[in-house]
């Protein structure tokens, strides 16, 4: 397979490089173009792995940038059952054929594939995504999934508001009544507690503690909760590029890394390093307050703001866990050699990220004041008592309890 890359990279597409995958097997090659290498505002489109320079870059399986753009656990399985249903003609095998089976509009970031250059860009829908007012017919769709009573049109329907952010969960792509795109997150039938609550709570939780995160909103479907977040990889010119934390570290897709590691990456790659490294550092102890367990390098994002240079996205994927279901999570540790997380060790760690003591005490007290108002806010985004209750425990627990302690001294 012989494929154009592009980058859409403040509302121009550019021809960038061109990506080889082998007939068998996931090894691919990668080459940027002469013309992109001698563009005075040309950028690597993975800073890690195809930094900008010539020749032919390999690699085992897919690199990190054009791995982002492919769907997550959810769309992997909506095209399966796609290939089954007939609705796709040909089942992917390989990472790069799951990137394509995306719609073109949908895949997060800014780089786009087509073979070459008398063809569209690759897309396998309409490109027209349903709006806001059509959550219930969304919801009814991924509902057939999960009880795996979906039809053929069902398929089609969530294949063209397909994402591929991060996580199993349902989801789809919207359109906003003003033309920005959100992702709507749905309920699964066995779940035990109201997810879109959570999260929603979470990230007005984060908000609260000072976190840079989307814009977001919980609507009641038929007496179901949809969680509706804004997508920020896109603006009034068009697309912005997006790399995960794995990505930017050059790691694979299941290395669990670290917080720390985060920071080095931000060091070296980054636009407003002091600036980012005091809101990941925010991020860290918010995660540890709100039991955000779900915590893993492909959870954080960047956005390519300024020529080459890459500044922390929003935070997305922010969920809070009740304790009886944290064993069934993963959780970026907070250095390299950290075993159990404790808000003393992240307190030693603040020079990692730039910190003196005094402001990485004043960022947990900020936090910890926050977390601690979680009842509350939940009264003022209207949540049910029985749902706040199923999450007191991801908000009342041992390291709340040490961070107080520490405070206080």
């Amino acid at each position: 397979m012989n494929l154009e890359v592009h980058i859409e990279w403040q509302g121009q597409t550019h021809f960038v490089g061109r990506l080889y995958a082998a007939d068998r097997g996931p090894s691919v090659s990668f080459e940027y173009t002469t013309e992109w290498l001698q563009r005075p505002d040309a950028v690597a489109i993975d800073p890690a792995l195809l930094p900008l320079q010539r020749g032919t870059h390999h690699a085992a399986t897919l690199f990190g940038a054009i791995h982002d753009c492919g769907p997550d656990r959810w769309g992997r399985m909506l095209i399966e059952r796609a290939v089954r249903k007939k609705v796709l003609e040909q089942k992917p095998y390989r990472d790069i054929e799951y990137v394509l089976a995306l719609d073109d509009p949908s895949r997060i970031g800014a780089l786009r594939f087509r073979c070459d250059a008398e063809s569209p860009f690759l897309t396998p829908g309409t490109g027209k995504l349903p709006p806001l007012v059509r959550l219930n017919a969304l919801i009814r769709a991924t509902g057939a999934i999960n009880a795996e009573t979906e039809t053929a049109e069902d398929l089609r329907f969530l294949l063209g508001a397909g994402s591929p952010l991060g996580g199993a969960r349902p989801k789809a792509l919207v359109s906003l009544p003003d033309g920005r795109l959100a992702l709507a997150k749905f309920p699964k039938p066995d779940d035990t507690r109201d997810i879109a609550a959570g999260e929603i709570l979470a990230l007005s939780l984060a908000r609260e503690a000072g976190v840079q995160v989307p814009e977001h909103q919980l609507v009641a479907v038929n007496r179901q909760s949809v969680a509706v977040i804004t997508r920020f990889d896109r603006d009034q010119r068009g697309r912005i590029p997006f790399i995960s934390g794995s990505t930017l570290l050059g790691l694979s897709q299941e290395d669990p890394g670290a917080y720390t590691s985060l920071a080095d990456g931000i060091r070296q790659y980054g636009n407003d390093v002091a600036g980012d490294l005091r809101e990941l550092f925010r991020r860290l102890i918010f995660s540890l307050l709100a039991s955000n367990y779900d915590d893993h390098l492909r959870n954080h994002g960047f956005l390519m703001r300024d020529r080459g240079r890459w500044s922390l996205s929003p935070a997305y994927d922010l969920n809070p866990v009740p304790e009886v279901d944290r064993a069934r999570t993963t959780k970026t540790a907070i250095t390299e050699d950290q075993q159990e997380p404790s808000i003393e060790a992240a307190l030693a760690a603040g020079s990692r990220f730039g910190l003196e003591p005094p402001e990485s005490k004043r960022i947990v007290r900020q936090v910890f004041t926050a977390v601690s108002a979680w009842q509350s806010t939940g009264r003022k985004l209207h949540l049910k008592s029985a749902t706040l209750e199923h999450y007191a425990s991801a908000f009342e627990h041992t390291l709340m309890h040490e961070a107080r302690r520490l405070i206080e001294k």
